[in-house]
């Protein structure tokens, strides 16, 4: 045997040996030291992109001619914009950027050509979902090149005499629920989201393994309880702590950072509630899975980690790809990242949340289904 004092080497490697087959027999163990990497690595090389393009644009137009069917086309050409349609007027534009439908509504007014003809300069208006103004501000600043783009294109020959001195019209440009683009008032209230997410999936994917190992299941499954009880009455602790944690967060985001409310507390509360709710049900199914609490913290990382790139909160939603927003519209922090934006900054409410709130429903009663089925009544 080679030994050097007391350091054993054939000691050494046999405990080298035993950590290996530990990590063999451990498949989600061994599964994290694999999938996180290539996960993180297919993450930030394919969906991750802050320049989003192809972002959804409706048109009011009330007026129709050569100058405004260029500039829809010029703008349509740059790949920021793809416009989804037509809508009848202002109320209805306001209407479809309060609820999200689109991310800018173009505003043709109904005299634009004739002031155009007659040199008046006049405007056309661009209103923009400013809420996250990483996703927008690229896109906006290019709307004033397609003016003078589409200017030096249309304006010759007879009308010539346009083309002398300013631009013959003007692009404004309104910065709608976060006028000065601040990303303070946009990533705050996404925070929210976030801690909620790794505190509840965390919290409850540690409660039914903690019960294995200080070996108190034993009392549970001798108990006449069934597996829905026993998922709710661990739940339903865990949905006071998030109360807790939800006016913590509210209050700092309005008194220390400064962020405009615009909502109701009441529709904020119940978002948030249902959120909690769906993480909740999230966390006791990896602790019905895990075998211990390792493993449980492992899986609670490996759901963390796509509901914290692919929700939209760090990076723009609109400009990832297909697959990437798929996976996004499964995880529920992304419809939560649009509630409490919406209440925090637009005001939403009622049949506005909507379309956001029956995701969450439905990922709430999957979940806690898969959740009752992995339950355990017997020990392994």
């Amino acid at each position: 045997m080679m030994c050097i004092g007391t350091f054993s080497f054939a000691r050494w490697w046999a405990m080298v040996l035993k950590e290996f087959l530990q990590l063999k027999r451990d498949r989600i163990t061994f599964g994290m030291v694999l999938g996180i990497p290539l996960a993180q690595l297919a993450l930030f090389g394919y969906a991750i992109n802050t320049d989003p393009k192809h972002m959804p644009t409706a048109v009011i137009a009330a007026d129709h001619s050569e100058f405004t069917r260029s500039f829809i086309s010029a703008m349509e050409q740059t790949e920021y914009f793809q416009i989804i349609g037509e809508l009848p007027d202002e109320e209805a534009g306001r209407r479809a950027l309060m609820r999200g439908d689109v991310v800018f509504v173009v505003n043709i007014p109904a005299d634009f050509t004739r002031q155009l003809l007659r040199g008046e300069h006049p405007a056309l208006l661009v209103e923009a979902d400013a809420t996250d103004p990483v996703a927008t501000g690229t896109a906006l600043g290019s709307v004033e090149q397609i003016a003078r783009s589409v200017a030096r294109k249309d304006v010759g020959g007879a009308l010539s005499y346009l083309a002398a001195g300013a631009a013959p019209f003007a692009v404004q440009v309104h910065r709608l629920y976060n006028p000065e683009a601040n990303s303070r008032n946009n990533i705050v209230p996404g925070l929210m989201g976030v801690i909620l997410t790794l505190m509840m999936v965390l919290m409850t994917g540690l409660a039914m393994t903690r019960e294995r190992e200080r070996g108190t299941m034993e009392n549970m499954l001798a108990m006449p309880v069934r597996p829905f009880e026993v998922m709710a009455g661990k739940v339903v602790p865990y949905i006071a702590i998030g109360l807790v944690q939800i006016t913590l967060i509210l209050v700092v985001a309005i008194f220390v950072f400064q962020v405009p409310f615009m909502g109701d507390m009441v529709s904020l509360y119940l978002s948030a509630l249902l959120f909690v709710a769906a993480n909740l049900t999230v966390g006791i199914t990896l602790s019905s899975i895990a075998k211990n609490q390792l493993q449980a913290m492992q899986m609670t990382v490996f759901y963390f980690l796509p509901n914290l790139l692919l929700s939209g909160f760090m990076f723009p939603f609109q400009g990832m790809p297909k697959w990437a927003q798929c996976i996004g519209n499964v995880l529920p922090l992304t419809y939560f990242l649009r509630l409490v934006r919406g209440i925090f900054l637009k005001g939403s409410g009622g049949l506005d949340l909507w379309p956001s709130i029956w995701p969450l429903i439905l990922f709430t009663v999957v979940v806690m289904a898969v959740a009752v089925k992995f339950y355990r009544k017997t020990l392994d």
